[in-house]
């Protein structure tokens, strides 16, 4: 395992919870848009994850000799969520369909702010673990003086 590999590997979940933070903004900010760019109602979005082998260096053996491949994390996707969208009875909006029905939506401010709280927690986890390993190199290096 290389002296930066972790830090490599922290760095990647950085990038992918500032992703996910950027999409529960979106999500938030259109939370009662009615219409977005194709003239139909917004759509929640979430973000895919997947364990990356694109983390440079980041192969190790552990203690009993065995060989294990160290992974980051990357972005696969972002997806739209397929659940209903929330239906409004309000014949004076031009966004009404012939019914008076309005189409907000499938956005819940309440799931959005959990999310933002657990992606702020896990940004938060790879900060701490940059810092550690940043620190430990530090270490090493004064061993070296």
């Amino acid at each position: 395992m290389g002296m930066f590999d972790s830090m490599h590997i922290s760095a990647s979940g950085l990038a992918a919870e500032r992703l996910r933070m950027d999409v529960i903004s979106e999500n938030l900010a259109n939370v009662n848009s009615t219409r977005g760019p194709d003239g139909k109602p917004y759509r929640r979005h979430e973000v895919v994850f997947k364990a990356s082998d694109n983390v440079p260096g980041t192969s190790s053996s552990n203690a009993a000799g065995a060989h294990s491949q160290l992974h980051g994390v990357e972005a696969v996707a972002i997806v739209e969520d397929p659940s209903e969208l929330r239906a409004v009875h309000d014949p004076a909006n031009p966004d009404a369909d012939e019914n008076g029905y309005v189409y907000y939506p499938n956005v819940n401010p309440v799931t959005e702010m959990v999310d933002m709280m657990t992606a702020t927690r896990a940004y938060e986890a790879n900060v701490t673990a940059m810092n550690a390993a940043k620190n430990m190199a530090l270490k090493a290096l004064d061993i070296l003086r």
